[in-house]
């Protein structure tokens, strides 16, 4: 039996059945490369879901970390608080989209930045309702669930949700959703299913995550805008995912040239360690009282020491105009795979920066969803040594996630895979 076959054995016996794997057990990690307990080396194009955007150990980020190890790892920011979160704050201040005064909390996951993001626009407004959208995917809590717009495996079995949280159908031409009939039919909701005097915002990714890589149009952000202006509306942009330059910008939201209200970010954040934040209006963010916020372990010194390293490895990198270059290159390829005879599976290409994508479908006249091979192509890429990911409300997305920081041989490398991994794949279905 080989030692990844013992640990899966020793993992069913003792973690909840609830928490999926993947049979690639890590036993050590550089930059774009993992090795697993056999020893294989993968590249990793997933990142640990876009976690490290700097790489696995970027040396800086290394560095801060066993500098404030040496320091202090805990006092709790509530009862002992110190330079380093403040210095963060004000730094995320700076970063996020909008020219107005700004405040910032940190805490330890996404979905705690969306839960507490939520909590702010109702103590500012004094309202309840959320509007999210399908396809979304903004955590696992109970809240969370409730806003995510994809039921298996998020919602299945976890019986009701938590009310006043309503979903308008997100922007997806290739589904046959326009800009203008979501906007339609976001306000037919306003009109027949709740009052927007009773929302208190309006969450969204500018690049949908779990949903399948779906770019928000630009045109659709401004008009959100708009509409929140209109009706007093706190617009939140969950940038989990697509934040820390991953889309060739800071933020996703900046592609747009809109200013959100209030941000969510983790992730990528603080290049492997927990932490995340919600940065925002600052009027929106001191809405609720003192003790209303927070949490034991929110704003870990040594994930923020981490999180000041990959600001800085971002800026002195510049790894917005790396994700762009790597995304240029991505999708490139992608198009020349699809354009070839016998590639019809490959229905649609898209992306922005280096969070992009391709989607299966069984014919590109219906776009029927090919679930089978997306899942075909993952675990072709895996024996070959590339660690993909798969993603959509149909199953059939498969997106792509290197670190920005990733050599160049290695990404060619990794699309190599890609290519045969597709061929093998579409080849075994012919039969």
């Amino acid at each position: 039996m080989t030692e990844s076959a013992r640990l899966s054995a020793r993992k069913s016996e003792a973690v909840a059945r609830g928490v999926a794997t993947r049979g690639i057990y890590a036993t050590r990690a550089e930059n774009a490369e993992l090795w697993d307990a056999e020893g294989r080396r993968f590249i990793d194009f997933a990142s640990g879901i876009a976690v490290n955007n700097t790489g696995h150990r970027h040396p800086k980020v290394m560095a801060a970390v066993a500098a404030q190890a040496e320091a202090f790892t805990h006092t709790c920011f509530h009862v002992a608080p110190y330079e380093g979160y403040i210095a963060l704050a004000e730094r995320l201040n700076a970063a996020t989209p909008g020219d107005f005064a700004k405040k910032t909390m940190l805490v330890t996951t996404g979905a705690e930045a969306v839960e507490n993001a939520v909590k702010m626009a109702r103590a500012f407004t004094g309202r309840s309702g959320i509007v999210a959208f399908s396809g979304a995917f903004h955590g696992r809590t109970l809240l969370g669930m409730a806003l995510t717009g994809k039921v298996a495996p998020y919602k299945k079995g976890f019986g009701a949700m938590p009310p006043e949280v309503v979903h308008a159908p997100f922007p997806n031409p290739m589904h046959g959703v326009s800009v203008d009939e979501a906007i339609s039919h976001l306000k037919r909701l306003f009109a027949s299913s709740v009052d927007p005097e009773r929302v208190a915002a309006i969450i969204i990714e500018p690049v949908q995550g779990e949903g399948g890589f779906t770019i928000a149009p630009f045109d659709f952000l401004r008009e959100l805008r708009t509409i929140c202006d209109e009706h007093g509306i706190v617009l939140i942009a969950d940038e989990v995912q697509a934040g820390m330059a991953r889309t060739g910008r800071m933020f996703g939201f900046d592609h747009s040239g809109v200013a959100p209200d209030l941000v969510t970010m983790a992730k990528g954040l603080a290049g492997g360690f927990p932490l995340s934040a919600v940065t925002g209006r600052a009027d929106i963010v001191d809405a609720p009282n003192p003790g209303g916020m927070g949490g034991t372990y929110a704003g870990n010194p040594l994930a923020v020491a981490a999180a000041h390293a990959v600001l800085d490895v971002i800026k002195e990198e510049d790894l917005c105009a790396r994700a762009d270059e790597i995304g240029e290159v991505i999708r490139a390829r992608l198009t020349q795979i699809a354009a070839r005879q016998g590639m019809e599976c490959i229905g649609d290409v898209r992306g922005l920066g280096a969070m992009n994508a391709f989607e299966l479908v069984t014919d590109r006249d219906s776009n029927a969803p090919d679930a089978a091979l997306t899942a075909a192509i993952v675990a072709e890429a895996e024996a070959r040594g590339l660690i993909l990911l798969s993603c959509g409300t149909r199953y059939n997305v498969i997106r792509l996630l290197p670190p920005l920081t990733i050599p160049m041989d290695h990404l060619q490398e990794a699309l190599d895979i890609i290519e045969a991994s597709i061929e093998a794949a579409v080849m075994t279905q012919a039969g």
